[in-house]
């Protein structure tokens, strides 16, 4: 049976809209499964640990954003008996982009019922203090983050959504941030061995899949399946620069700017002279100068319509 988590909210109210269209779909083709509504922040999460903590084998299907898509892997209680697979609604939709999957919701629901290929996709785990937090398409420290802060209460999102411009929000919001943001030093550790220090850093963005912010590849080699994290660090430039430098993201041609340093790593540590934001696939953190990822010791299956 297919357990739906559908945050009804997702794109302006967009998730509740598609998801009316899709039930017809279901019910018409006889299908035997279970819709779960998101109500509030980490919502999701509840509803997966509960669906998936009876021991039993499940495919639990988000229909949202990336942020639905990262609440629901934060609740998946055993890695081996859960399939994943994924709607795309949301502004930015990295995770849909990473693994190629359809854009259009009926398409992708023709892909989870037919299911041609589950590809192994890694995890990535995110510690900082006592607590852990899993992201599927990435996270970050610095000037990436507080963007994601800030387009989370902006009220330029809601707007832009209904436009259908939604990952302008991320733009104009990068511009406002850049010139409140003061860079700082940050200390990377590697696999507990190599040790780099970037003065001026304005941001660490750690990358499992390849494209976040709407299709910005600041990690343009990811692979989310090699088990490992790939980092990409913004340093020592003005700020005029990095304005320019983000558009090249888009097309990753940012690495031959002077001052972004890019590479890889199993286990990877970083230290901030002061807290920085932090976000797993876009959702907030509170302020953190120290905090180390890697990848779950376990991949989870993704429902994919094609092998890579």
């Amino acid at each position: 049976m297919y357990h739906f988590i559908v945050n009804p909210n997702a794109r302006s109210g967009l998730g509740q809209k598609v998801w009316d269209g899709l039930e017809t779909i279901l019910r018409t083709k006889q299908i035997e499964y279970e819709v779960h509504f998101t109500k509030y922040q980490k919502h999701a999460t509840m509803l997966t640990k509960k669906i998936t903590s009876d021991g039993n084998e499940h495919t639990v299907v988000a229909l949202g954003g990336d942020g639905t898509v990262n609440e629901v892997v934060n609740g998946i209680v055993d890695f081996d008996k859960t399939i994943l697979g994924y709607i795309p609604i949301g502004s930015s939709n990295d995770f849909a982009r990473g693994l190629k999957l359809p854009k259009e919701p009926e398409k992708a629901l023709e892909t989870i019922l037919t299911c041609p290929h589950l590809h192994p996709m890694n995890v990535g785990e995110l510690r900082y203090k006592d607590k852990l937090r899993r992201f599927a398409v990435s996270c970050g420290l610095g000037f990436d983050a507080d963007i994601v802060h800030e387009s989370v209460v902006s009220p330029v999102k809601y707007v832009l959504n209904k436009m259908k411009l939604g990952k302008l929000t991320y733009v104009l919001v990068a511009v406002h941030r850049l010139f409140l943001t003061t860079p700082c030093t940050m200390t990377i550790t590697l696999d507990n061995k190599e040790k780099l220090t970037f003065q001026k850093a304005y941001f660490v963005a750690l990358m499992n899949n390849r494209y976040e912010g709407g299709g910005a590849m600041f990690c343009p080699n990811a692979d989310n399946g090699d088990d490992m994290l790939d980092f990409a660090v913004a340093y020592d430039m003005p700020k005029l620069k990095v304005l320019c430098m983000f558009p090249t993201a888009f097309v990753g041609k940012h690495t031959l700017f002077k001052g972004v340093y890019v590479g890889k790593a199993s286990q990877i540590e970083i230290v901030s002279e002061n807290p920085l934001p932090v976000h797993t696939d876009g959702e907030p953190i509170f302020l953190q100068n120290k905090l180390s990822a890697c990848c779950a010791t376990k991949k989870i299956r993704v429902i994919t319509s094609q092998s890579f």
